[in-house]
């Protein structure tokens, strides 16, 4: 896990979020401008948690949150240049991602009960 952690930093990495693919964009007709893709950065943000890096998992979590709309709402992608969300709008999956982030990472932090 660890090395394919490494993988995603070295090859998919921009402005810390996550993309997709690493091909030309001619291979599987991805366009040049793809934005990166929000739920594999919540992806990331989840495996930096397991491995105990949770500075890394906090702060790509408060990142991503920070690229919400108005109304507390994202996209499928996001476009780190021009600084604006992309694609598919309102992307239940990158909302599913949001969620299951948000409790993996906040549910070590809970007081006990009793």
């Amino acid at each position: 896990m660890l090395s394919t952690i490494a993988k995603i930093e070295q090859d998919l990495l921009i402005d810390g979020l996550v993309r997709r693919y690493d091909v030309p964009p001619s291979k599987h007709g991805i366009s040049e401008g793809e934005g990166v893709f929000i739920a594999c950065s919540f992806w990331l943000a989840d495996a930096y948690h397991m491995i105990g890096h949770e500075a890394e998992a906090e702060a790509l979590l408060e990142k991503l949150l920070g690229l919400c709309n108005d109304v507390g709402l994202l996209s499928e992608e996001y476009a780190p240049e021009p600084g604006r969300l992309v694609g598919n709008f309102p992307q239940a999956f990158t909302h599913v991602a949001l969620v299951n982030t948000v409790h993996r990472i906040t549910r070590t932090r809970r007081a006990p009960q009793g």
